[in-house]
């Protein structure tokens, strides 16, 4: 079975793959501070709860947005599984051609949402990416990384609220019941849920013009799910877009 890791900010996805098939994820909070014993400990005592022995784990994968916790998992897998972690980096196979300025500067999770999209739904396209920041990612007919956008995450927008003022509180990220919030909850609500509604469809609709074609949309992360409720340009909801892109880029390095 293969370990896909997906290192976020906030979050790291696990998903076990046997082949091409996705069998279980699970998650774990990301933290700088933990060891390599303590990261194993956490994992492995999840794995029994999805019918996973440890032993059946044979090779590994991970993407990071978290540079230190590199060599932290490299070390997990090394002293726990006895297998060589690839890291997605520079100089690792992707299938994806960066058509950017300086291609290092991209973030190895949004090369491999695009390797992902591009494999399951086809180009061109638009891969936006709600975590702890909301990405836009654009991929061309011939499967080219071309660019994108990134913006605040819905969670930081509304954290910024609550600890950078002085009355309002800490909400849910839910759909409120109108537009027109009637208390500060349902209005904070609104300001959150129905303005990334308006920033998705505002940046689909420049990107849709500077492309020049009409892409497919797919969403991904987190909150994907609530925004994707609000608007019919999200063509697509694919919460593990990331982990079958980094199962699909282990294919690609293991031939």
């Amino acid at each position: 079975m293969l370990l896909a890791l997906d290192v976020g900010n906030t979050k790291t996805a696990c998903g076990i793959f046997e082949g091409n098939k996705l069998k279980t994820t699970l998650s774990i909070a990301t933290s700088i501070h933990r060891s390599p014993d303590e990261y194993a400990a956490v994992l492995f005592n999840l794995l029994p709860h999805h019918s996973i022995a440890k032993e059946d784990i044979k090779e590994a994968i991970m993407c990071s947005v978290v540079p230190p916790l590199v060599p932290i998992l490299e070390d997990l897998c090394q002293t726990y599984l006895g297998i060589n972690l690839l890291v997605v980096e520079a100089g690792v196979k992707t299938g994806v051609r960066i058509s950017m300025e300086n291609p290092r500067e991209v973030g190895p999770d949004r090369i491999v949402n695009a390797a992902a999209a591009y494999r399951l739904y086809g180009g061109p396209a638009i891969v936006i990416d709600m975590g702890t920041a909301t990405t836009f990612d654009v991929i061309s007919e011939e499967g080219d990384y071309m660019g994108g956008a990134i913006a605040p995450g819905m969670e930081m927008a509304s954290e910024a609220l609550f600890t950078r003022t002085a009355r309002l509180p800490r909400i849910e990220l839910v759909r409120p019941p109108h537009a027109i919030g009637k208390n500060t909850v349902n209005a904070m609500q609104s300001g959150v849920i129905f303005g990334y509604t308006g920033l998705v469809e505002g940046m689909v609709g420049r990107i849709t013009r500077e492309m020049g074609a009409k892409p497919k949309v797919i969403a991904t992360g987190g909150y994907a799910h609530v925004i994707a409720k609000e608007t019919s340009l999200i063509e697509v909801v694919n919460r593990h877009l990331t982990l079958y892109g980094l199962q699909l880029i282990y294919e690609i390095n293991r031939r």
